[in-house]
């Protein structure tokens, strides 16, 4: 069933035509990734769609009743309250409802007539339906389960909303709108600020989401495994593909192949038809000509096929000037906190001559401080970090700190690489769409993925032998990714690189090191390969070289015990999962009780039936609790 239908949609900002006629439909269940280099108005199509902006024309026809929901700015949500708070208003109906079967609950048991009782029966009754059918005592676990699955934990829920980053905030206000749970999602860029474990959970809730999706990602990954048809705008034009990401490419390719076939064969046809034109007007005979005029107006006639015109690429290769020795990198027993903060403490390892690695780990845990570290922009508080012989690094910021805002984008590169001559630079920025007097632009009025393409021609031209890369997808439309990881895959250098974009890590990355607060994880591989190794046991890397027999057999004596205490934490684990299997089913067995009208003939037992079961739930809520720190326990283990 058709529950959104756009129909050449038209808008304009200034003398720039954006979207030209934007025409497709969107199914009940449909799960479609839209996609387009930066800037082909995406963006501009979900706000015309959610209601936040206008068409010049066309039209958005929409079910009646359909609810919508649009991931937009944070300031929809009360800063002032807490994130637990912020969630909670969501279900204000719900705990109302809550509320009222609670008073009537009490009502009841102070009824001073069986008139009385028989009516405040039938009206807990009711209301008691009404709450089961609406889900209402599952409320608390849908928050608890989305702001998990989130990154924010129960330690967060007293914050205040003010008080969280944009980041975190980007977050929250996805949290509220998946717990809205409307008909029709409109998402944009939902996995920005999301750390891997984030990414994972949110791509199996959508995946499970009942409703239709419409979502603008650069994330081929996350489009691969959540999307059933893929919208392209090209051109200011939306082709639409069934299937994933991956299917979108191929049938694209084949899309793009036919119509370009066909334009050259129209085009022939045009020149053929022109050709026998003249040629009967050459003649200058009545007969001739009229035929020569038959045959302009079946020429005119024709509808013109469109030529396919592909968005122009950026197109470059990194090449290291010179070669490093086998050792490029070393980490040495390296701390960093910040205050009360503490990132990482000993971490140890080394990186050899043509090592392609991926660094992750989760949001906050110091990746890109590592990177300062070893760049020498910010110092220690132990430990060390040392480059091998002839190591030239070059890092590139995910912010583009290193820019200039008050210079142009000529000046920016041409003052770093002043032998150059102006052709040259010119010549430069142009594999990177820098052309004509584009190279003006002040560096203060480009977009995120504009200055990401100036970084990358500054680290070109640099021809550095190792490069540290923190998010350098970010910002870059899918295509100019697909560029990037074929420089990389063909780069004679070392290459170390901070990513979410698990694409780009399977595409480039011959290593994974996961990075925690207690050391760094190696596994060997791309991204599909460590997430098939990760949960088998292995060892921090650390360096034991020194460690007398006495200190060896101390730590192995530590070991057994460690390994005890996780033995009895697992057993105790165990036994409360299965004592909460045991109340999930009473509990079961209670609202069966509770939803028989036969109960309600015993007042005096409908209300114990009712106080055990917010026992029992009460008691469900504690051994959850104890779960909950458990799970903390053996997560130290892990």
């Amino acid at each position: 069933m058709i529950i959104l239908s756009v129909q050449d949609i038209v808008k304009s900002f200034g003398i720039d035509e954006i979207l030209k006629g934007i025409t497709f439909s969107l199914q009940n269940g449909e799960k479609m990734g839209l996609v387009g280099v930066n800037g082909s108005g995406k963006t501009t199509l979900m706000k015309i769609i959610a209601g936040e902006s206008n068409s010049d024309s066309g039209q958005v026809h929409k079910n009646k009743d359909l609810k919508i929901g649009y991931l937009a700015q944070t300031d929809d949500i009360d800063e002032n309250l807490s994130i637990y708070e912020a969630m909670l208003q969501l279900f204000e109906d719900t705990i109302a409802k809550e509320k009222r079967i609670k008073e009537v609950e009490k009502e009841l048991t102070h009824a001073k007539s069986d008139e009385e009782a028989i009516r405040l029966t039938n009206l807990y009754h009711r209301l008691n339906e009404e709450f089961m059918a609406i889900e209402g005592y599952a409320y608390e676990g849908e928050i608890k389960g989305v702001l998990s699955g989130l990154g924010f934990n129960e330690e967060y829920y007293p914050r205040l909303v003010k008080t969280l980053s944009g980041g975190e905030k980007t977050r929250l206000s996805l949290a509220k709108l998946l717990l809205q749970k409307p008909e029709l999602l409109l998402m944009d860029e939902p996995t920005n600020h999301l750390d891997l474990e984030a990414l994972a959970w949110l791509e199996e809730y959508l995946i499970q989401y009942k409703g239709a999706i419409m979502l603008i990602s650069h994330d081929r990954y996350f489009l691969d495994r959540v999307c059933n048809s893929i919208g392209e705008i090209l051109n200011g034009k939306l082709m639409k593909f069934t299937g994933n990401y991956t299917e979108y490419q191929k049938k694209r390719t084949i899309d793009f192949d036919a119509r370009v076939k066909a334009f050259t064969l129209q085009q022939k046809q045009i020149e053929r038809e022109k050709a026998i034109i003249e040629r009967y007007r050459s003649f200058n005979r009545e007969k001739s000509i009229r035929a020569a005029e038959s045959r302009q107006k079946r020429l005119e006639k024709i509808e013109l096929l469109e030529r396919p015109d592909e968005e122009k690429q950026i197109n470059f290769k990194f090449e290291a000037r010179v070669r490093t020795g086998e050792e490029v990198l070393k980490v040495h027993e390296l701390s960093k906190s910040y205050d009360d903060n503490v990132l990482f403490e000993n971490l140890n390892f080394k990186l050899r001559a043509g090592d392609r690695v991926a660094l992750i780990g989760s949001n906050g845990i110091g990746k890109s401080t590592l990177f300062k570290i070893i760049m020498r922009m910010e110092e220690a508080d132990a430990g060390y970090t040392a480059f091998g012989a002839n190591v030239d690094p070059g890092y590139y910021d995910q912010h583009h700190r290193s820019l200039h805002k008050n210079k142009t984008i000529l000046d920016e590169v041409w003052d770093r690489f002043p032998k150059l001559n102006q052709s040259q630079v010119r010549g430069a920025l142009g594999l990177f769409l820098f052309t004509g007097d584009d190279v003006f632009k002040p560096i203060s009025q480009l977009s995120g993925g504009e200055r990401g393409r100036v970084a990358l021609t500054n680290l070109m031209l640099k021809q550095n032998n190792f490069l540290l890369l923190d998010e350098p997808t970010n910002h870059l439309d899918a295509d100019s990714r697909e560029v990037l990881e074929d420089a990389l895959s063909d780069f004679n250098g070392t290459i170390i690189a901070i990513s979410h974009d698990r694409y780009f890590i399977n595409k480039f990355a011959t290593k994974i090191m996961l990075m925690e607060n207690k050391g760094i994880t190696e596994y060997l591989g791309n991204y599909d390969d460590y997430i098939e190794k990760k949960n088998r046991p292995v060892e921090p890397i650390a360096e034991i070289d020194g460690i007398s027999k006495t200190e060896l057999q101390k730590i192995k004596r530590r070991d057994r015990a460690s390994k005890q205490k996780l033995k009895d934490l697992k057993a105790e684990f165990a036994s409360i999962e299965k004592a909460i299997m045991e109340s999930e089913n009473k509990c079961r067995e209670l609202e069966k009780l509770l939803a028989d009208p036969d109960t309600y003939k015993d007042n005096e037992k409908a209300a114990d039936l009712h106080k055990e079961y917010l026992a029992e739930q009460d008691r469900q809520h504690e051994m959850y609790d104890e779960m909950a720190e458990i799970e903390e326990l053996l997560a130290e283990f892990e």
